[in-house]
């Protein structure tokens, strides 16, 4: 037995390594649940946002991720495990114990890939280089999100990219005891398909076909609308009223203007449509609005003996990228693809029981085409496409109207007959992500909206004069020259200074 009165307590080394331990411990103690990340990147891709921080708070119970990640994969993807491992780590520490994730690779045990096939992950085959020789690997990169009787799985993360969103995604999924019924409108007459924007939407809520010919189911939390091209039934007419008076949500992609660019064709629409709208303070201008900054479409031109398809700007299918930055529905977004759209007006006679919101704006160059609606997307033979004599135009807009009894209903209107069908806007991912913003603002459920806008990667450059091209394209010529003949005058003086300095001593 050691004598404490033989120890130097001033000399000895053991009295100070207690007291690190000590410090040690109590900080890993308080850093599980008290820490900070310094993440510079613009939209804090490596951070958890408060919206997948809220729906962690809903998790009240043992919540495990099973992760299936092979070894020695190439580097894009080894960045993905590390990142995938960050952010599970954060899910973790707001959690208060309630979420548990584990890395499982298939190197360590035969059976592991059997088991991740079992909960639906599949391998899949990738070229990897080992040994100096280009080789197909199976691996493995999934993720399994077990919860009481529950799993969600994700079967392949490929990329760092809405990562976050799909989990957090998922585990909101998992926790929430009852999804809200959201219904697609089939109108009498229409063949508009709208695919893309059903499986979106069965991502979160119970999506359903809807008939106006019969009444609207007392569930129906928000209705999504194609635009109709002529009247109403009565049955119709009747069921969507009823529907909107009795507190109601509706988005209703709608133009003033029906058009068929293969026939080249265009003729206003005649609809009770607009009547039923009316009452929010929306009317909708009987044009369609051309916009500098625009898509492209293929046009057949001569080159030479034969005719080929040239893309060319397209003014009547204008990319939004102005937005209402104070409503959380286009907060965050970058830019959404229309096509022949209408302006939306605001009607300032409906009274104070009406809240009239802009959402989205063209750009500061644009125009529009009223009474001869020329389509030809030639600018050569369209004069038309080439009038961008006006400002912004209203181009997409969200209303709340509540009537005497104090019964509120809401209205989403984008002044688009296509957004929503498969062959127009709702093959575009940004519009998606407009649109399910939309459904959750009308429901009341805003845990992910600002969330969908974080993750989007679309960075357009933007658009530059020709005079300022054929600048740059000098400088980018000219400048790389000039530095190197520079650089070497200065070399050259040197030289000669140092030469006339050796001349003094030596000479």
């Amino acid at each position: 037995m050691v004598k404490l009165k033989n120890i130097d307590f001033k000399k000895s080394v053991f009295i100070p390594g207690i007291i690190l331990f000590i410090i040690l411990f109590l900080l890993n103690g308080i850093s599980r649940n008290w820490f900070f990340r310094l993440d510079l990147t613009d939209n804090g891709m490596y951070s958890l946002s408060t919206s997948s921080q809220s729906v962690v708070e809903q998790v009240d119970d043992l919540l495990t991720m099973k992760v299936y990640f092979s070894d020695d994969l190439p580097g894009e993807y080894a960045n993905n495990r590390r990142y995938l491992q960050d952010i599970l780590e954060e899910y973790v520490a707001f959690s208060d114990g309630n979420i548990r994730f584990e890395f499982f690779r298939p190197e360590d045990n035969k059976n592991i890939e059997q088991e991740a096939q079992k909960a639906g992950i599949m391998p899949v085959q990738m070229q990897v280089v080992e040994n100096d020789k280009m080789e197909v690997k199976r691996v493995l990169m999934g993720m399994v999100i077990l919860y009481e009787d529950k799993k969600e799985v994700l079967p392949v993360i490929q990329t760092t990219t809405g990562l976050e969103y799909e989990i957090t995604t998922r585990i909101k999924k998992l926790v929430e005891a009852d999804k809200a019924a959201v219904g697609i409108v089939q109108v009498e007459g229409q063949n508009n398909q709208s695919k893309n924007i059903r499986n979106v939407l069965g991502q979160r809520y119970n999506v359903r076909t809807l008939n106006l010919v019969e009444e609207v189911p007392t569930d129906i939390s928000v209705m999504l609308m194609s635009g109709v091209a002529d009247s109403l039934t009565a049955d119709e007419n009747k069921n969507l009223k009823a529907y909107l008076d009795r507190g109601g949500n509706l988005f209703l992609a709608q133009s003033r203007v029906k058009t068929n660019l293969q026939a080249q064709q265009a003729f206003v629409i005649q609809s009770d449509i607009f009547s039923l709208i009316e009452p929010f303070g929306f009317q909708l201008a009987e044009n369609l609005v051309i916009d500098r900054i625009c898509g492209r479409v293929n046009v057949q031109q001569q080159m030479g003996p034969i005719r080929m398809n040239v893309p060319m700007e397209y003014p009547l299918l204008p990319v939004v990228r102005t937005f209402n930055e104070n409503e959380p529905m286009v907060a965050g977004l970058e830019q959404i693809q229309l096509i022949f759209a209408s302006e939306i007006l605001p009607d300032s006679g409906v009274g104070r029981q009406v809240n009239f919101v802009p959402l989205l704006f063209t750009s500061s160059q644009t125009g529009e085409m009223r009474g001869n609606f020329n389509l030809n997307p030639d600018p050569k033979q369209n004069p038309f496409l080439r009038m961008f004599n006006q400002s912004e135009k209203i181009l997409g807009a969200h209303s709340e109207k509540v009537d005497e009894n104090g019964i509120m209903s809401q209205l989403v209107l984008v002044g688009d007959s296509e957004f929503l069908s498969d062959q127009g806007g709702g093959a575009s991912p940004e519009n998606h992500i407009f649109v399910m913003n939309s459904v959750d603002y009308l429901i009341g459920d805003k845990d992910l909206i600002a969330l969908r806008s974080r993750e989007i990667t679309s960075r357009p450059l933007e658009e530059v004069s020709d005079e300022a091209k054929k600048t740059w394209k000098w400088v980018n010529i000219m400048l790389p020259s000039l530095l190197i003949v520079g650089f070497g005058l200065v070399r050259m003086r040197q030289q000669k200074r140092r030469s006339s300095v050796l001349e003094e001593l030596y000479g």
